[in-house]
């Protein structure tokens, strides 16, 4: 299926750094294993896990005012689902894009980390199953 999301912005995606903040911090690649991932998953007895943010919608820049209304709209539809998020950032090492405020969200199952990313006008999700590897998960 073709996305409607343009190459150069699919290549960022894959290239961002996903940090993970918190007592457990890590910093998660697409499609790479991460240990501390699994480890993370193991202490919360949680198969799965997705980062995900409210912020710029579509990947259009929005000022910090809006992105942090967004981001605690979804913080409160994440604890909602009784779910804990983490707080977190995605950040590409070198194309001048803020840091992106996001959580990481334990237990997150799938399809609802694709409902909340198209509810925040997200082009994608990130997520990850019981294998710990962080996959692209594109919403268009």
């Amino acid at each position: 299926m073709a996305s409607a999301i343009d190459a150069e912005t699919l290549r960022a995606y894959r290239e961002t750094h996903y940090r993970v903040l918190g007592d457990m911090p890590m910093t998660l690649r697409i499609d790479q294993p991460s240990a501390a991932l699994a480890a993370l998953h193991r202490a919360l007895g949680v198969g799965c896990s997705a980062f995900i943010t409210a912020a710029n919608p579509f990947s259009q820049r929005c000022d910090d005012a809006a992105n942090a209304r967004r981001q605690l709209a979804l913080a409160q539809d994440i604890n909602a689902l009784g779910l804990h998020a983490i707080e977190a950032a995605g950040e590409h090492p070198d194309n001048g894009w803020p840091a992106e405020p996001s959580f990481l969200v334990p237990g997150l199952p799938l399809a609802e980390a694709r409902a909340l990313g198209q509810t925040y006008q997200q082009n994608a999700v990130v997520w990850s199953g019981a294998d710990a590897v962080p996959r692209l998960v594109l919403l268009r």
